[in-house]
């Protein structure tokens, strides 16, 4: 009897030692679950603080001029560069047309013909008229020379017309620059036979003294800056916007400030945006035409509920934030933002007020009613960033 006991003993107590074991690995996991963990809150308080709202933009001259030929012919000289800058006046192009040159000789022997006309007929009048005054002969030949005078000086006055139209386009031959700019490039080369059907122009003249920042705004960012700067005219509400900046491509800051000047009539239907010029100075021709950059609109908000981006969460087209409760749970609540940001911040219009507390950070670990260890942070160190 004993021999069977001992066998039987020998399955049951290793048994049980599994079962306690399994019982205190169990224990030890509740304990993990039920851990509290640490979690950086914010404290809303209302703030005065300036955003920067950023927008791409193409940059162009104030003036960009095509250079076309008016006349034929081939192109002669060539007095600038590409790149160069130019005055108003100075000479590009010089065409060889010889056929204006020649057109400006024979004008003026056609001057000189209806001059010896005129004084020939002159001489007949002068001729005929004291023997009118004798009644020698009848006046009607009188008036038959004054008719003659008559078409001769008018023969005359067409020559000097023509005269001043072949001086004009001779003068078309030597192309100027009609403003202060800088020259584009230049496609016809010496040699080349341009007129003024030509395709592609001479070159292109950028008057860039100012340039122009062109840049768009969706609708709703336009009824927001709208409602802030809303004057008794659209140029009343553009001239009380603050300045605006512009950031080179190379990410630099351009150092002359620019102003909004127009916006366009109509909002563009495919984008929902309307189209915004921006006019900055450029003394030094520091920026070219074509150039691009990005125009930031400085917008100040008083008293504002300003929250960093990274403490929401967005869900079917709608944000949310973690409220943190009084005893320490956590419980989504919807928010509503100005879409006007900055990319590290938003403006909170409806959801929180003065003295809520929110978690700040690590919202994919959070779910509704789940207690955490609040970590206060500075907020006086978190808004000092927006307003550098």
């Amino acid at each position: 009897m004993f021999n069977r006991i001992k066998p039987l003993s020998a399955f049951i107590i290793p048994a049980l030692l599994l079962l306690s074991s399994c019982g205190e690995n169990k224990g030890a996991g509740n304990a993990a679950d039920n851990q509290v963990m640490d979690f950086p809150v914010i404290t809303i308080e209302p703030q005065s603080i300036t955003l920067n709202s950023k927008y791409p933009a193409t940059i162009e001259g104030e003036q960009n001029i095509e250079i076309r030929p008016k006349v034929d012919g081939f192109i002669e000289k060539i007095y600038v560069d590409e790149g160069a800058t130019v005055r108003k006046g100075q000479p590009l192009f010089l065409i060889n047309a010889p056929q204006y040159e020649q057109g400006v000789r024979s004008a003026r022997a056609a001057i000189q013909i209806a001059e010896a006309g005129v004084n020939s007929a002159q001489m007949e009048v002068n001729k005929i008229r004291p023997l009118v005054d004798k009644k020698i002969i009848s006046s009607y030949q009188l008036e038959g020379a004054q008719f003659d005078l008559e078409s001769q000086q008018a023969q005359l006055a067409r020559a000097k017309a023509d005269l001043v139209n072949a001086t004009t386009n001779l003068g078309y031959t030597q192309i100027t620059s009609p403003v202060n700019g800088v020259i584009g490039t230049l496609p016809y080369k010496i040699g080349s036979l341009v007129s003024s059907n030509t395709a592609q122009p001479l070159t292109v003249v950028s008057n860039i003294t100012n340039i122009y920042a062109y840049f768009s705004i969706n609708e709703k960012e336009v009824l927001e800056l709208a409602g802030r700067f809303n004057g008794p005219s659209t140029n009343a509400s553009l001239a009380a916007m603050p300045p605006v900046s512009l950031i080179l491509a190379n990410g630099v800051e351009y150092s002359y400030p620019g102003k909004i000047e127009t916006t366009s009539g109509l909002i563009n239907t495919s984008t929902g945006s309307i189209s915004v010029r921006a006019n900055f100075p450029n003394p030094e021709n520091t920026i070219r035409s074509g150039s691009s950059g990005v125009v930031t609109i400085p917008v100040t908000y008083d008293s504002a509920i300003v929250i960093p981006q990274k403490s929401t969460y967005e869900i079917q087209g709608k944000r949310f934030v973690y409220n943190v409760q009084d005893d320490g749970s956590v419980v989504s609540k919807p928010i509503t933002v100005l879409s006007n940001n900055d990319g590290q911040f938003y403006i909170v219009t409806e959801g929180l007020a003065a003295g809520d507390k929110i978690a700040m950070e690590g919202l994919a670990t959070l779910r509704d009613g789940l207690v955490i260890k609040p970590v206060m942070v500075n907020t006086d160190s978190l808004y000092q960033s927006i307003n550098k």
